[in-house]
């Protein structure tokens, strides 16, 4: 279902269009108008369809699940919605679906990329994608917000490392230094 086409208004309405519409449509199938009319279920099934529309986009514009608002002031296209919910409901393949379909390789797409790639644990591509979007948009506090996010966890990581011995230097652990010898003695005994 797209929204937009429930609403009868052109994708990317603002705002005030997508209220305007929605009121417009309330009136129309409201039930008042359809009491003791044979019409008055598909009245119903019309106003429910009208009402999650207006639902789904008003929720997208102003606080999208997870995510911030869109800073552009207008609502984003269909497919980059249905992507966000995926996300949101953790259907990654699906998300990463749509996005490799769709032919716009704007900002949003790399954002959700990067979304999608710190999902799964590819932390290089997350960056990667989080990057290319910050640079495309870099007043989108959103878009910056989630590559500090990626940026800091990497660095938690990269720290509890170092905190564990794997930073280069000798460790005291007597397993450790026990387990070297035994394999630089195998590699000697195997050079012979």
């Amino acid at each position: 279902m797209n929204p937009y086409e429930v609403l009868g208004i052109k994708e990317g309405a603002s705002e005030e269009e997508i209220r305007a519409a929605y009121r417009e449509l309330v009136k129309k199938y409201h039930p008042d108008k359809y009491q003791d009319n044979p019409l008055a279920d598909l009245a119903e099934e019309k106003l429910r369809e009208v009402n999650e529309a207006y639902d789904m986009l008003m929720k997208d514009i102003t606080n999208p699940s997870g995510y911030q608002s869109y800073s552009s002031g207008n609502a984003p296209k269909p497919d980059y919605m249905q992507a966000r919910r995926y996300i949101d409901a953790q259907n990654l393949a699906a998300a990463d679906d749509i996005l490799n379909r769709s032919q716009d390789r704007s900002a949003e797409w790399f954002f959700l990329k990067g979304v999608i790639a710190s999902r799964k644990g590819w932390y290089d591509e997350a960056v990667s994608n989080l990057q290319t979007a910050c640079n495309m948009q870099p007043n989108n506090a959103e878009y910056k917000q989630h590559l500090r996010a990626i940026l800091n966890q990497g660095g938690m990581f990269q720290n509890q490392a170092h905190g564990q011995g794997y930073n280069g230097q000798m460790n005291d652990d007597f397993c450790c230094k026990a387990l070297q010898c035994y394999i630089c003695a195998d590699c000697c005994c195997d050079a012979f």
